[in-house]
């Protein structure tokens, strides 16, 4: 019982911190979208997708290895201490052997991407994303599960970032004081970690060593780093090379801001179910391991399919408040074509770190990601040189959008036994229901709503005024729903 309100705590620290962010990046994002403009907003989501692929071939999966190995030792201080010494130089060592080869193609390729004094400043600012980030530790507080800590120093961080990019962002030349403001979060978060280490680690000499136990996970883990660093980027990535201007790419990193805010919940929450998932299978309580799985998929679908259907229903005006009337064609469009991805990538999420992984399957999601992967470069490439060349950001767009529906199917299939139970069942079948039914009526009621209420003042205050009436009313709906058809979480939290 003591388990279950640790997690249930946890989740709700969690969803506190993730939507406070998220009203945080929210009162920036649109105010930088129109001060940048969509070119060079699309410069900087470009030069973010390309240093991602160092990033994540600097981690290397080591995080989702760290905090595995970590839970396993975290009551006894001196083999944990041993194990967060191993993974620091671990990842010390590949984070500098990645920024050598971002170096390297940088200064030998000669294409205006890269020869470009902006691009290669915004590139090595973005760089010093990865390269202070090898000392957060941040692997450690989750193993631990310090989640009222993250919460706290997360939500303070990103309220001091926020102030300094309203003080000192005013033109669109300043997408480079931008870039490094976005890294300053990285770097306040090294800096509050280290204060914080010495109460959780000690670091000692005389540690002996052994790496070698970690080779045949990180061989493997080094591949699923790679392959998903190609998938999660390439659309922005072909984006960027497709059109020269950017442009796109600004459109494209709008419609995906807005997916990214319930992307983000979801990766929150998985800080929280991630490391209780390992706990409980290394123990053997199997029960408990498909309880939980059952649990966070439960969460995850209760906030997810809403989510898709008034992101679908409202794309024009979360665009149009977003991004401003100006620039980003198409933006609603395209985020119409990557709702999906918060249902698909969700799931995937929580197969691969609550079953997959614990398992010590992880060839199993190496070899689907590595396919779905190809898949996407070949689907962007067609959908957005030949199908939709006069609109490459939505041909980019579907052509995820597919690919992400095929790997979360893929996924399911190849950890049926244990994943069967966390989706085919009755109550899921409610909440989806209910998210088609409060989707439809917003789809049917915002058109008019907008109408009505531009005749009185600007169009984008009438979209705010929309997005918030047609938000509130649908939860109404969507909880009374909730509630009448005795939804097992529902009924749990109202019992409570």
């Amino acid at each position: 019982m003591q388990m279950k309100n640790e997690v249930r705590s946890n989740t709700l620290i969690n969803i506190i911190r993730t939507v406070t962010m998220m009203i945080l990046s929210f009162v920036t994002f649109p105010v930088v979208c129109r001060l940048l403009g969509d070119k060079m907003m699309g410069l900087y989501a470009w030069a973010t997708a390309f240093v991602y692929y160092f990033l994540i071939l600097a981690r290397i999966s080591i995080p989702n290895i760290a905090v595995r190995e970590c839970v396993k030792v975290r009551n006894d201080p001196d083999k944990l201490n041993a194990k967060v010494q191993e993974f620091f130089i671990i990842q010390a060592v590949t984070t500098l052997l990645s920024f050598g080869l971002l170096c390297a193609i940088v200064f030998s390729i000669q294409i205006p991407d890269f020869t470009s004094q902006l691009n290669r400043s915004l590139i090595f600012i973005l760089s010093l994303n990865f390269l202070t980030g090898v000392l957060s530790f941040e692997w450690v507080y989750t193993a631990l599960e310090k989640h009222t800590y993250m919460a706290i120093r997360s939500i303070i961080i990103a309220a001091i970032v926020d102030i300094l990019i309203f003080a000192f962002v005013k033109y669109d030349d300043d997408v480079v004081l931008y870039a490094f403001f976005s890294i300053l979060t990285t770097v306040l978060v090294v800096i509050s970690n280290l204060i914080y280490l010495p109460r959780l680690v000690k670091f000692k000499r005389g540690v002996k060593y052994n790496f070698r136990q970690y080779f045949p996970a990180l061989g493997i883990l080094f591949l699923i780093s790679v392959v998903v660093a190609v998938y999660d980027k390439t659309d922005t990535f072909i984006l960027g090379f497709l059109d020269p201007s950017k442009a796109s790419v600004g459109s494209y990193s709008v419609a995906m801001k807005a997916v990214e805010i319930v992307i983000g919940i979801m990766t929150a929450l998985s800080t929280v179910f991630m490391p209780r998932a390992n706990y409980y299978h290394q123990r053997g309580d199997e029960r408990q391991f498909k309880n939980l799985n059952r649990y966070s998929t439960n969460v995850c679908l209760l906030i997810v399919i809403p989510a898709i259907a008034l992101m679908i229903a409202l794309a024009t005006p979360i665009t149009k408040v977003i991004a401003g009337e100006e620039g980003y064609v198409y933006a609603n469009i395209v985020l119409i074509s990557l709702a999906s991805l918060m249902l698909t990538f969700s799931i995937s999420n929580i197969i691969y770190t609550q079953i997959l992984l614990p398992l010590k399957k992880e060839k199993l999601y190496l070899i689907a990601v590595a396919g779905a992967a190809a898949l996407n470069a070949i689907l962007s490439l067609l959908f957005g040189m030949v199908v939709f060349k006069d609109n490459p950001a939505f041909g980019v767009a579907l052509g995820t959008s597919i690919t992400d529906l095929l790997l979360v199917t893929t996924l399911f299939a190849l950890s049926w036994n244990n994943s069967k139970h966390i989706l085919l069942n009755i109550n899921n079948l409610k909440i989806l229901v209910l998210g088609l039914i409060i989707g439809v009526a917003a789809y049917f009621i915002s058109p008019a709503l907008v109408n009505a209420l531009s005749s009185n003042m600007t169009l984008e205050i009438a979209y705010i005024l929309d997005i918030v009436i047609v938000f509130f009313g649908s939860a109404a709906i969507y909880i009374a729903g909730l509630i009448f058809t005795k939804e097992k979480l529902t009924v749990t939290i109202l019992k409570r």
